[in-house]
């Protein structure tokens, strides 16, 4: 995640990212009450999608040209298999602000391929190479667990992907766990730029892992686990994929989530949601922690060596991952 400092959109608000402390004051409530109504999706295992958030942490930062990340990479590929997925793995060099090669690897898990009604559920697996908003500088060059910022969306897809193996949905869905996300400007580099995130989501919106790629929405994950979490409608998503945003943002107030999924509009985010938006076209929607109380807009533990499992949250995978289930189990 990264620093915007332009705006990416007509009539969207002020821009806020994961690195920007300058966040939207034009915030628009829609007032709604939904009745709460029975899932007829499958229940979400919130403890089997923690233990995947921390096995991912058990290997250590997932960092490029990193053996905790090769292997990391490894086990993702493995539990998709045995949830039934059919594998597409993009091994590429990506190119970093400071000139570093990245050996990159977006991991595809596929349902149904051969079914044209398609849903796209992503998350990026790398983490942050510099703890560069720690308060202590001695850490501003660590690497970070990335628990949250990072782990924590792909350990819900990876549940979300064994109740597919077990439940079929009846449309075809893709998972993507997108490499390189990550990567970006430390807070003191020189070189600036937003197209020096989301790299691996940048890679794949210009070479699918299937040619002439189609979806009818996309679902992006990120920092989804720690406690009380709060998911605004972010700017960007309204402007793409608004029925989108009102559909999953409608299913977690049915399933009564409503605290965390807030109906309000925030700023836009320069996440990996953006590739897909504006290179494949695909309407996509983040769903990301935002905390407009806090300075940077995140947690405190965000892009610090806090980032750890003692923030992430049974109860808030709970609820975006069986926010996400309704919404794709209803997409007949």
């Amino acid at each position: 995640m990264n620093t915007l400092k332009t705006f990416f959109f007509l009539t969207i608000c002020l821009l806020f990212s994961c690195g920007n402390k300058q966040v939207s004051e034009d915030q628009t409530s829609v007032q709604s009450v939904q009745p709460t109504v029975a899932s007829i999706a499958p229940v979400f295992n919130a403890d089997s999608a923690y233990t995947y958030v921390a096995n991912q942490v058990a290997f250590g930062p997932r960092v490029p040209n990193t053996q905790a990340h090769k292997m990391c990479g490894d086990y993702l590929v493995a539990e998709l298999k045995r949830f039934g997925a059919q594998i597409y793995e993009q091994e590429t060099t990506l190119a970093a602000y400071d000139g570093t090669l990245l050996d990159a690897r977006n991991i595809i898990g596929s349902y149904h391929p051969e079914n044209k009604k398609r849903v796209l559920l992503f998350a990026h697996w790398d983490s942050r190479p510099y703890a560069d908003e720690d308060p202590d500088p001695a850490n501003h060059y660590t690497p970070i667990d990335g628990a949250d910022d990072g782990a924590s969306g792909v350990g819900v897809l990876l549940e979300i992907a064994r109740q597919i193996n077990q439940t079929d949905p009846g449309i075809g869905i893709d998972i993507i766990f997108f490499d390189a996300e990550d990567y970006g400007p430390h807070r003191l580099a020189t070189h600036r730029g937003n197209g020096f995130w989301a790299l691996g989501s940048q890679f794949w919106a210009r070479r699918p892992h299937v040619a002439n790629y189609k979806a009818e929405y996309g679902i992006l994950l990120d920092m989804v686990g720690s406690k009380n979490a709060t998911f605004y409608k972010e700017g960007g998503s309204m402007y793409h994929a608004a029925p989108i945003v009102e559909k999953i943002w409608n299913a977690a107030r049915n399933l009564g989530y409503g605290k965390y999924f807030i109906n309000i509009q925030e700023g836009s985010i320069m996440d990996d949601h953006v590739a897909v938006n504006e290179i494949l076209h695909i309407p996509s929607v983040d769903i990301v922690n935002y905390d407009p109380e806090n300075p940077n807009g995140f947690g405190d533990y965000w892009h610090t060596v806090n980032d750890t499992m003692e923030n992430i949250d049974r109860e808030t995978l709970k609820a975006v991952g069986q926010t996400v289930l309704e919404v794709i189990y209803t997409n007949k």
